[in-house]
């Protein structure tokens, strides 16, 4: 008897880490990197987005750059922008920003050769999740269903 009672309490204990990991991600409390535990941009942020942005968010393109998310809590508008970190002759640069609950086809983007930086494109998304990216050259960077605030 006692190989089935350890057998039904593995199965329980089991059955119980996955319902309070499922409970956690539903409510929202499991703990997910933020940009203050991320690693340090590759590229400094510049300032293209304006006066009133604040950075909120941030994600290496290898070791090419950074893309930034920034939010303007007066206006509820956020800007994204593709920064190179070492600035030289124009190559191809993406950044691109889109509400999560819309379709891909209505992203705020801009693309081309930049010698820079590719951006910014704004976006009116308060109390909305927002997917955003940036490539340089092909390697990409960003994050989906983020900053949600």
């Amino acid at each position: 008897m006692p190989a089935i009672q350890n057998g039904k309490f593995s199965m329980f204990k089991k059955f119980r880490n996955a319902a309070l990991l499922t409970a956690a991600l539903a409510t929202g409390s499991l703990a997910l990197a933020s940009p203050a535990a991320a690693a340090p941009p590759v590229a400094p942020y510049n300032g293209a987005c304006g006066s009133g942005y604040g950075v909120v968010n941030h994600a290496g393109i290898g070791s090419k750059g950074t893309v930034f998310v920034t939010y303007n809590n007066s206006t509820g508008y956020n800007c994204a922008v593709t920064v190179r970190a070492n600035p030289g002759a124009a190559v191809e640069m993406v950044v691109s920003i889109k509400r999560t609950s819309d379709p891909a086809s209505a992203a705020k983007m801009d693309s081309g050769y930049y010698t820079t930086y590719a951006g910014p494109v704004y976006l009116h998304a308060a109390d909305q999740c927002v997917d955003w990216m940036g490539r340089i050259t092909g390697s990409p960077g960003g994050d989906r269903g983020t900053n949600c605030g």
